[in-house]
């Protein structure tokens, strides 16, 4: 999943794609490098970051996502907002995925289940200028699992089919560093569920962190090659998407993985990698 950022402030990419034709060409050449699908976002989550007003988030995505659609693109929105995944789903996007979980809007749930796309679950516990307060965990990954079923059930009863139900862990919200990488050792857990799994770790901080440990300066956009060193992680245990700024390191991490679990090529794999949300309705 190749993120296009039409943000200013976006903590690895911010400005370098915040008008409609930059995002699209972005978002085409992140499709050449191999990505299966798109998530377009006009609101960034770094921490400590204020949020954005509503109409300028529809007026950075909506032709974005237009656009992309159009060019046949799979096309999946980072949005808090039912106001934006109605327009946005009305533009073309197929997949919504809600950071909160559908805390952030309580109109989130109707709203998804009107439009028929799938819906990206995350566990989270508080906007962006709030979650390095809400760490406190006796069992992190237990804790997590449970708070994403809590938010899953009340999606199914708001009307969202099981099938379109996407979960993901919110590596680096409302958690530390070692919550961060427990999790990810133990993404099983929550693969348990049920629910195709999607990871995020792009670029962030966590992985810094390591990288700072070699005493080489870098950048977050330095942090590809560690980046693609999860993802393999992801691919051996049958995740279902990795969310990415970088598609090309990613791409080959998954393809060595394959070769070493003796599956088929790309173009085989594929159709499981992205499931049902290819097919039907989506």
């Amino acid at each position: 999943m190749g993120i296009v950022n039409v943000t200013p402030d976006s903590f690895s990419d911010g400005g370098d794609h915040s008008d409609t034709a930059s995002a699209v060409r972005h978002g085409l050449a992140l499709l050449a490098e191999g990505a299966d699908m798109l998530d377009v976002g006009g609101e960034s989550t770094r921490p400590g970051i204020e949020r954005t007003p509503e109409a300028e988030e529809l007026r950075r995505v909506v032709p974005v996502v237009e656009e992309l659609a159009a060019r046949g693109a799979i096309v999946s929105v980072d949005t808090m907002r039912a106001s934006v995944a109605r327009a946005t789903a009305a533009a073309g996007a197929t997949i919504i995925n809600d950071v909160s979980g559908g805390l952030a809007d309580p109109q989130m749930y109707a709203a998804v289940a009107e439009s028929g796309c799938a819906y990206v679950v995350m566990h989270w516990r508080g906007h962006s200028t709030e979650m390095d307060r809400h760490t406190g965990y006796t069992d992190v990954v237990g804790q997590v699992r449970d708070e994403i079923a809590e938010r899953v059930e009340l999606a199914l009863a708001a009307g969202i089919a099981a099938d379109d139900i996407i979960v993901d862990p919110g590596i680096g919200f409302a958690k530390t560093r070692e919550q961060d990488w427990e999790l990810l050792r133990q993404v099983g857990v929550l693969s348990g569920l049920g629910y195709p799994v999607l990871i995020g770790v792009s670029r962030k901080r966590f992985l810094g962190e390591v990288l700072a440990e070699t005493r080489l300066a870098h950048t977050p956009k330095d942090r590809d090659f560690a980046t693609a060193a999860v993802t393999g992680w992801m691919a051996e245990r049958g995740i279902w998407a990795v969310r990415t700024h970088e598609v090309r390191a990613q791409r080959d991490a998954i393809a060595v993985v394959q070769a070493l679990r003796g599956e088929g090529p790309r173009d085989e794999v594929t159709d499981r990698v992205v499931g049902t949300f290819l097919e039907g309705d989506h």
